[in-house]
């Protein structure tokens, strides 16, 4: 079953002349929502912002956001299963930073959003 997804504009809806309709088939839809899950826990979203600047080390995020290094490690692992975020070993120690650019670009949109 297809679902159209069609895009509001500050209380206006648009019409399939004014912006692009796209159909959604309901794995896509699975997926999407998955993705906004991500984004419904505030120790991720301290974990993202935290990454704006760069990659960092486990030990970094914690100090950065002030949290213990289980609890930054469990939504690093999350973070990652939800492809938001990747990482790189050297050495012994591991290099978390943000999967895209998209991933910054969702959160400052959601930011802008509330702040209206």
């Amino acid at each position: 079953m297809n679902v159209s997804a069609y895009v509001f504009l500050k209380g206006k809806q648009m019409t399939e002349n004014d912006y692009m309709i796209k159909d959604l088939g309901e794995e896509e839809l699975l997926e999407l929502a998955e993705l906004f899950k991500m984004f419904a826990d505030s120790t991720r979203i301290k974990i993202l912002y935290d990454l704006f600047d760069g990659e960092k080390n486990v030990s970094e995020i914690c100090e950065d956001i002030e949290m213990n290094q289980s609890a930054v490690s469990h939504q690093l692992k999350a973070l990652k299963n939800g492809k938001l975020i990747k990482s790189r070993r050297e050495g012994k120690a591991i290099y978390y930073s943000l999967d895209d650019d998209h991933v910054k670009t969702i959160i400052e949109m959601g930011k802008e959003h509330i702040e209206e």
